[in-house]
């Protein structure tokens, strides 16, 4: 495993949590009224996503399992090997479903959703981190 490609990963992981902790307004309605918090929420959450899924691909190819067909099946793949929790494995793959929307469908979004995964589902990414770095 090429450990300081995984840490430099987590390293920019760490950095999209900090800035939607750092950019997200305290209620939805406020997001849904600040175009600038907008994109800085939303551009940090995919990549986080974005992230998560790399550096999962990336543990999964050291592992004897077929690819993923899919960016959620990655999870659900480090959920089956116990990397990271069963639970998590699905809140995670529900993440990519929103990236999917926000890289996809950008005037879709819905803004109570961004809200909640910013600010009650943010530690999801965290515990993926965690159950990363483990592996360490």
């Amino acid at each position: 495993m090429d450990r300081p490609l995984i840490e430099k990963k987590l390293e920019s992981l760490r950095r999209c949590l900090f800035r939607i902790r750092e950019k997200c307004p305290v209620s939805a309605e406020a997001l849904a009224q600040d175009p600038d918090a907008q994109d800085i929420v939303v551009l940090n959450l995919t990549r986080a996503v974005q992230l998560c899924v790399d550096i999962g691909l990336h543990v999964l190819s050291e592992q004897e399992v077929p690819p993923p067909e899919t960016m959620g099946g990655t999870f659900y793949s480090l959920g089956r090997l116990g990397i990271i929790s069963g639970d998590l494995a699905s809140r995670m793959t529900k993440a990519v479903g929103f990236r999917n929307i926000a890289v996809h469908s950008y005037e879709e979004i819905d803004w109570q959703i961004v809200h909640a995964i910013a600010t009650c589902h943010r530690e999801d990414f965290a515990e993926f981190a965690v159950s990363i770095a483990r592996l360490l």
